[in-house]
C-alpha cells in the first residue's frame, strides 16, 4: 500500500510541476538529472518545420545552437593532417573574355625594363600596365607557412599584316600581382607570320611563399612595351581578339590559384 501511495504522489507531483528533478530537489530545467544518464534506445530531436521527430543519421552528433534554440544533428568531419606537411587548403579558377587592348601609341613609358621588373614592385610604378578585369579576385590564406601557385593562360593577338621581308613584331609583358605587388612576370615578342593577324598562346606559372594570413587580392596586368616596323593602326590584344579570324571564346583568359599550407587554423569540423 505504501508503494502505491508513493507512486500516486509522484504522478501527482509530475502533473503539478513543469520541472522534474532526479536526485535533486531544485530542478533547473524541465528534466534535471543529477547523476549519470544511460540511454538504452533512441534519442530524437523535434523538427520544427514539420513537427516530426528526427533521430539523426549514422555517425551524427547533437550540437547546440545556443540559448533559446533546439539542438540539431551534425556530421563530424575530422581532418587527417600530418605535422609539417603541405596540404591544398584553397583553390579556385577564374576566367575573363573582356581582355585588354593597346593601340600603337599605348607603349609603356618604362625605360629601364630590366631593373623595373623586380619582385615586389607596385603596379603604380609600372606605367602602361592594364589589369584584366575578370582575373582580379580575392584569395584566402590561413597559415604563416604557405606556397601559392598561379597558372595564367591567355591568347595574344595583333592585327599585323602578313610578313614579307621585313621584321614586324611587338614586345609585350604580363605580370601576376598580389595586393598590387608584382610576384611573377613574363616578357615575350609577337611576330608577324605568313598569315595576317597572327596570334599566340601565352602561358605563365608563378609561385609566392608565405603570404600573410588573411585575404589577399590577386590580379593579372599586361603592357605593350615596344613595336618594331608596325603600322600606326596595329592593335595588340590580350585575352580578346584583335581581328575576326578568332573569337572571344578562343582568346579568353584564365587564372588558376592553388594555396598549399602547413595547417595552423582549422575550419569547423561539423556540417
Amino acid at each position: 500500500m505504501k508503494n502505491k501511495l508513493s507512486i500516486l504522489f509522484l504522478i501527482a507531483g509530475l502533473s503539478l510541476s513543469a520541472q522534474v528533478g532526479i536526485n535533486t530537489g531544485t530542478p533547473k530545467a524541465s528534466l534535471d538529472v543529477n547523476g549519470d544518464v544511460n540511454f538504452r534506445n533512441k534519442i530524437a530531436v523535434l523538427n520544427v518545420t514539420d513537427n516530426t521527430l528526427f533521430q539523426g543519421n549514422n555517425d551524427q552528433i547533437l550540437v547546440s545552437q545556443g540559448e533559446g534554440y533546439p539542438p540539431i544533428w551534425k556530421s563530424l568531419r575530422i581532418p587527417e593532417y600530418e605535422p609539417n606537411k603541405f596540404y591544398l587548403i584553397f583553390n579556385n579558377s577564374f576566367s575573363d573574355r573582356t581582355g585588354v587592348k593597346f593601340t600603337n601609341s599605348e607603349h609603356s613609358t618604362i625605360t629601364a625594363k630590366n631593373t623595373a621588373f623586380t619582385r615586389g614592385t607596385d603596379i603604380s610604378a609600372l606605367p602602361g600596365f592594364k589589369k584584366i578585369a575578370g582575373l582580379s579576385q580575392p584569395i584566402s590564406v590561413f597559415s604563416d607557412n604557405s606556397k601559392t601557385y598561379f597558372q595564367f593562360e591567355t591568347v595574344v593577338q595583333a592585327n599585323l599584316p602578313s610578313n614579307g621581308t621585313t621584321d614586324i613584331s611587338i614586345d609585350y609583358a604580363c605580370g601576376i600581382f598580389v595586393d598590387n605587388k608584382l610576384v611573377n612576370l613574363r616578357q615575350r615578342n609577337l611576330k608577324a607570320s605568313s598569315a595576317s593577324s597572327t596570334f599566340i598562346t601565352h602561358n605563365q606559372i608563378g609561385v609566392v611563399s608565405n603570404l600573410t594570413k588573411g585575404q589577399h587580392n590577386v590580379s593579372v596586368a599586361c603592357s605593350r612595351l615596344a613595336s618594331y616596323r608596325t603600322e600606326s593602326n596595329v592593335v595588340l590584344a590580350v585575352g580578346i581578339n584583335a581581328d575576326t579570324n578568332i573569337n572571344s571564346f578562343i582568346s579568353q583568359s584564365s587564372l588558376k590559384v592553388d594555396v598549399y599550407e602547413i595547417p595552423q587554423v582549422f575550419n569547423p569540423i561539423t556540417n
